[in-house]
């Protein structure tokens, strides 16, 4: 990062993500074109979804805050109950394996998703048995 970064959260276009009837939105704050070590999305996610799937990280680390809403998070060490005001921190490594999902039948997720950026990064799917090398030059997927 260069500069000072000033942004309003209604100016930024979410970006929806939907896969198997899956879905979920992003507002990417702070992306890895403005800064060179972390960023920052919102995620909001409504009713009975989830954001991404269960993967971890080999370099970097994630934040999540609940701003809005309950989250259930499923870990290695089994399933984590989150409400509004709630933090939870996954290290870069097998124990830091997380999913975030929206347990409520009515009631939209909303939270902040911080994290480190560094390249290259090894990202596991355990579930799929699959995973993804992320560097400068691209995306590379692989079979476990």
């Amino acid at each position: 990062m260069q500069e000072i970064i000033i942004k309003n959260l209604e100016d930024i276009k979410a970006v929806e993500n939907s896969s198997n009837g899956n879905t979920f939105n992003v507002k990417s704050v702070i992306t890895n074109d403005i800064a060179d070590k972390c960023h920052v999305d919102f995620v909001e996610v409504p009713p009975k979804n989830f954001a991404y799937g269960y993967h971890y990280h080999e370099v970097n680390e994630e934040i999540f805050y609940i701003i809005k809403g309950e989250a259930e998070v499923r870990t290695e060490s089994g399933i984590k109950h989150l409400k509004q005001g709630d933090m939870i921190c996954f290290p870069a490594n097998k124990s830091g394996a997380h999913v975030i999902s929206n347990p409520s039948e009515t009631e939209k997720l909303v939270y902040i998703d911080f994290g480190t950026t560094e390249l290259p990064d090894v990202v596991h799917f355990p579930d799929a048995k699959a995973g993804m090398t992320v560097a400068k030059s691209g995306i590379y997927n692989f079979s476990e």
